[in-house]
């Protein structure tokens, strides 16, 4: 499972203006609901049903908010660079300003589980959150979204 089966360019967005958690949650749900075509609200409903279990703010600046739905046939990822950082009620207590959203379906196990890892390993780099950090445009983002597992495994 790689970062190019579940990103597409048009699911990157290089600038987030939002001011708060649930902001972002929802301005996220509208955006995948136009990549995977379902309904925005029940998106939004996942993930903070997601939420309430704990938080998916795992540190260093990064939320990795996921959720399975029914209705997707496949896995999806929506990746953010928000232009404030924000509280996330991370396990550090830092404020967020790098996301990725996992959508799978509900039939997904382990896929789901194997997606999740792969997200996390990935924004584990410091050194790729570092040059996300620095890049503007959506396209650079995105190639440097898909192309680094790529590099390093080269």
């Amino acid at each position: 499972m790689e970062i190019v089966d579940l990103l597409t360019q048009d699911a990157v967005v290089p600038s987030l203006k939002v001011t708060s958690k649930k902001q972002a949650l929802q301005d996220l749900a509208r955006r995948a609901a136009t990549v995977t075509g379902l309904h925005e609200r029940a998106i939004f409903d996942v993930l903070m049903e997601r939420e309430r279990l704990g938080t998916t703010g795992v540190g260093n600046g990064i939320a990795i908010p996921h959720g399975k739905l029914n209705s997707l046939d496949r896995l999806h990822g929506l990746f953010a660079r928000l232009e404030k950082p924000i509280d996330f009620d991370s396990i550090d207590e830092q404020p967020v300003d790098l996301i990725f959203l996992l959508l799978a379906p509900e039939s997904a196990g382990a896929d789901h589980l194997k997606a999740l890892a792969r997200v996390s390993r990935l924004l584990r780099d410091k050194s790729v959150c570092e040059k996300l950090r620095g890049t503007d445009g959506g396209e650079s983002l995105y190639a440097l979204l898909t192309e680094s597992a790529a590099s390093r495994a080269a």
